[in-house]
């Protein structure tokens, strides 16, 4: 049993950080045009673009608490882009909890601290340092 209360895979953590980026980058996109052309209609290449990093963003955020609202962009009937803002920050708010829940800081000295995506594979290689470490001090002691 771990002492963390919430664990992900180092194959989540790989999807966050590498479509983030690309999803806050999209997001000031679409608020820049939503302050100029709130009622305008998105292209349907824009969509396509948007729903891409969505889709990526569904495999690690369905999972997660308030990942049940999250849905792509609709692509038959074109959005306006201000309902297609107001999905994508849903999106940054369950990003927000993502890396809330799972990055955690830990204090390691006076003044030092160390910054961890708690994941399963990072655990199991905590234990089997520790297992080793408990190995080798038993060896010293015979």
């Amino acid at each position: 049993m771990t002492k963390f209360e919430h664990v992900t895979t180092d194959a989540s953590v790989k999807t966050y950080e590498s479509a983030n980026g690309v999803f806050e980058a999209l997001l000031h996109e679409v608020r820049e045009l939503s302050k100029k052309k709130p009622d305008a209609t998105l292209s349907k290449s824009k969509v396509t673009l948007i729903n891409a990093v969505l889709c990526d963003l569904l495999t690690i955020l369905n999972n997660e608490p308030e990942g049940k609202y999250l849905q792509v962009l609709e692509d038959e009937d074109l959005p306006q882009v201000s309902d297609a803002l107001m999905m994508m920050v849903q999106f940054k708010a369950v990003l927000t909890a993502f890396r809330a829940r799972y990055y955690q800081s830990f204090e390691t000295g006076i003044a030092t601290w160390e910054h961890h995506w708690i994941t399963k594979e990072l655990l199991e290689a905590w234990e089997a340092e520790d297992a080793e470490f408990e190995d080798e001090g038993g060896k010293d002691h015979q």
